[in-house]
């Protein structure tokens, strides 16, 4: 298209104001109009580029007039909400100083809250035709700010037809309230990792034109399920606007978990359901809201560490070609190229005020905007890398959130690596915050599939992992405990495969993680042998037993309370598609009873979620909440804790407190102690009981963990006191006294 300027009767900008950042509507009832201000401290002029509604015709072009402080702006009178609007900077095109200003490349506004148009394909699979692939690959070639095979040369088609640009937005119809909010205690919280549209897309009670969106996520089948298991609050994959990157979508396939943003305030426009009368923004305010009505939370997994521009070959959709040398760090000793400590092309520089400024502005919008209660921060570490790459714990985003109103209340988690050196800092982030505690999950998964470890690793592990977290009063909640996540085998395939199977993600199945710690219980993949089959359930419901009672904040991943299979696929980030998918249709009921069985439990019993540290006889006498018991009778001691050749053990847990209400107002007998009976060996083994009146409450050998009483009772009655337990599983019971079905052990 040309980029001549069109007559147009917009009135030319006058100087306006260089804050707020972004586009902002005047709310005077003297003054009609939209403010504009840029960052680009290091261009020589910003243009801003009016468009028609559907963001295909250039309509009008001026200069801002205003700079101040780095900050481009003017103001536009007589401009309304829904103006559609990109940039184009001027400046040196200096690669080898960083800089790669190219006014021929439009740039999408990195304040957009709502975004017009989409980066080459929208949808997966439709690669193979020839027609529509030589178009994909020309339309991504002119992103590209340098000539194809010339890095040195910026390139001069304009793309402004095909360019992401930002949409006015109208002021929010309301900001959300903190009263409405759920704001559910951290020692109740249980997490679930969902994605929008995976969780929803082939729910048989969900209408076929929902499926996939916001709306969905908030359908009353959805929130019924949410309900049965007890989850309080859901933490979503990335729902910020993304750009899919360029090799995907030659491959016919999109970044299905959504890590590739370029507009961190604007909702991603493929979750809306398009139902007339709504937009992205509204459905996903709705959706929040009714979640809310519903006493659940709303968490957001953001993408803060690296963006869809990628390395120096990648396209320039915005924050490259406005601030190239302040937005990203440049790899040390040679700025044309980008430090990727995230590896995916770039790093985002956190080190800039500015650009800590964007952050805590993007997540203040979703907070204040959408009601938002938390975020997950993908790969945190890089965020707070200091100039020299090291990690700083007093970073000044981690200073930014701690003073900030509105963010210092909301749930902040975080995952405590990137792969660069120095990387890994679990335990490390401030006071306030949670960790994804891998540690926990590889330590479970040895436990009970691999069968190494002691009794001292897991109990440690169990306990909330005190060697990393119990320092600066941080408390036991810190660790998020997660068997899986979306990143790796589901639960299923956790005891389903012994090797990833990653081959339909077009990387030669080189892609993913290569040390899994899984158990194929003697076949690889799916099989009809009845025994094969038993054992997998049996660890399954094992290993949720062990989370859902560690002390710590537990996660569960959306899928494996139903037996959800990604088929051995351990790195399904581009797969949209049935892979990814839950079935509904084939869920596993009794696995779901089981799994909201162990979240009941949680809730009704003080002593599975103690927001203190666990402390022993030794250190809190008759005050202690835990009792680390041997299977042959009384405390393990010096060596019992290092015998691999006998991991069994039993743990008796007491609350710190009583209270008398579970989170939803019904009666619970908080002040009942509960004993944990742990066998990982595939031999049953004897146990003898401490005193107590144990009323047996889960059994991982049963199929939806209701516990065979009669069974259990009779062996508790035996006269020596003890109960066997069977191989691979971990029994509950509750310290009930006024039970009369229960018996004492003496």
């Amino acid at each position: 298209m040309t980029t001549t300027k069109r007559p147009s009767p917009t009135p030319a900008p006058t100087t306006g104001q260089p804050w707020p950042l972004g586009a902002s509507v005047a709310r005077s009832a003297n003054t009609r109009g939209v403010n504009f201000a840029v960052w680009a401290p290091d261009a020589s002029r910003v243009e801003l580029c009016l468009f028609d509604p559907g963001g295909t015709h250039e309509l009008a072009r001026f200069d801002l007039p205003g700079f101040t402080d780095g900050v481009w702006h003017g103001f536009v009178p007589k401009a309304r909400p829904g103006l559609v609007y990109g940039l184009r900077a001027q400046g040196e095109w200096a690669p080898q100083r960083g800089h790669r200003f190219n006014p021929a490349k439009l740039l999408l506004d990195p304040w957009a809250t709502e975004v017009v148009g989409a980066y080459g394909r929208q949808r997966p699979g439709l690669a193979g035709d020839a027609a529509l692939d030589a178009k994909l690959d020309a339309d991504l070639e002119r992103f590209v700010a340098h000539v194809p095979g010339d890095p040195d040369r910026p390139d001069p088609r304009d793309n402004a037809d095909i360019a992401l640009k930002a949409r006015v937005g109208a002021p929010s119809p309301r900001a959300a309230t903190q009263s409405c909010r759920p704001r559910v205690p951290p020692a109740r919280t249980v997490l679930y990792e969902a994605h929008v549209r995976g969780l929803t897309m082939r729910h048989p009670d969900i209408p076929t034109a929902l499926r996939g969106s916001y709306a969905a996520l908030a359908h009353p089948a959805m929130i019924a399920h949410y309900h049965k298991l007890g989850i309080t609050s859901l933490s979503l994959l990335p729902v910020h606007f993304r750009a899919d990157e360029a090799a995907l979508q030659r491959r016919g396939l999109a970044n299905h978990w959504g890590y590739a943003p370029i507009a961190w305030l604007a909702p991603e426009t493929r979750y809306w359901s398009g139902r007339p009368g709504t937009s992205p923004a509204s459905e996903l305010r709705d959706m929040v809201d009714r979640l809310h009505a519903e006493g659940l939370e709303v968490l957001l997994d953001v993408v803060f560490n690296h963006t869809a521009e990628t390395d120096e070959h990648g396209p320039t959709l915005s924050l490259r070609g406005l601030a190239n040398a302040r937005y990203y760090h440049p790899a040390p000793g040679s700025p044309a190229h980008y430090a990727n400590w995230t590896g995916c092309g770039n790093s985002v520089n956190l080190t800039e005020p500015r650009v800590v400024q964007l952050v805590v502005g993007a997540l203040r919008h979703w907070v204040e905007h959408y009601g938002v209660d938390g975020f997950r921060f993908d790969l945190a570490t890089s965020l707070a890398r200091d100039r020299h790459g090291q990690f700083d714990r007093s970073a000044g985003l981690f200073a930014a959130l701690q003073s900030d109103p509105v963010l210092s209340r909301v749930k902040l988690l975080a995952e405590p690596w990137d792969i660069g050196a120095g990387g890994y800092q679990l335990g490390a982030f401030p006071s306030g915050w949670l960790e994804w505690n891998d540690q926990f999950r590889d330590t479970l998964r040895a436990w009970w599939l691999q069968r190494t470890g002691d009794r001292g690793v897991f109990a440690h592990r169990f306990a909330a992992s005190s060697g990393q977290f119990r320092h600066d009063a941080r408390a036991p909640l810190a660790s998020i405990n997660l068997l899986t996540a979306h990143d790796g085998f589901t639960l299923a395939d956790l005891v389903s495969y012994n090797h990833k199977h990653n081959q339909p993600n077009g990387e030669h199945n080189r892609d993913g993680h290569h040390h899994n710690q899984s158990w194929n219980c003697g076949i690889e993949g799916p099989t009809d042998d009845a025994a094969v089959q038993a054992l997998r359930a049996r660890l399954r419901r094992a290993l949720l037993a062990t989370l859902l009672c560690a002390q710590g904040t537990p996660m569960l991943l959306a899928g494996d309370e139903i037996g959800h299979s990604q088929h051995g696929n351990n790195n399904a980030y581009c797969q949209d598609n049935e892979t990814t998918w839950l079935d509904w249709s084939a869920a596993d009921a009794a696995l779901t009873a089981c799994v909201a069985r162990l979240i009941g439990l949680r809730h009704r019993h003080a002593a599975l979620r103690q927001a203190d540290w666990l402390a022993g006889p030794r250190d809190a006498g008759d005050a202690h909440t835990v009792r680390w018991w041997h299977p042959d009778g009384g405390e393990i001691h010096d060596q019992g804790w290092n015998d691999t050749s006998d991991p069994a053990l039993a743990i008796v847990l007491r609350p710190a407190t009583r209270t008398a209400t579970d989170m939803r107002g019904h009666a619970a007998d908080e002040s009942a102690a509960v004993l944990l009976l742990i066998n990982p060996d595939l031999d049953p083994r004897r146990f003898k009981l401490p005193r107590g009146y144990w009323h047996a409450v889960f059994d991982s050998a049963s199929d939806d963990g209701m516990p065979d009483d009669r069974t259990a009772l009779a062996a508790l009655a035996d006269d020596t006191v003890a109960l066997v337990v069977a191989g691979r599983t971990f029994r509950i019971f509750v310290d009930l006294p006024h039970c009369t079905n229960s018996v004492p052990a003496r």
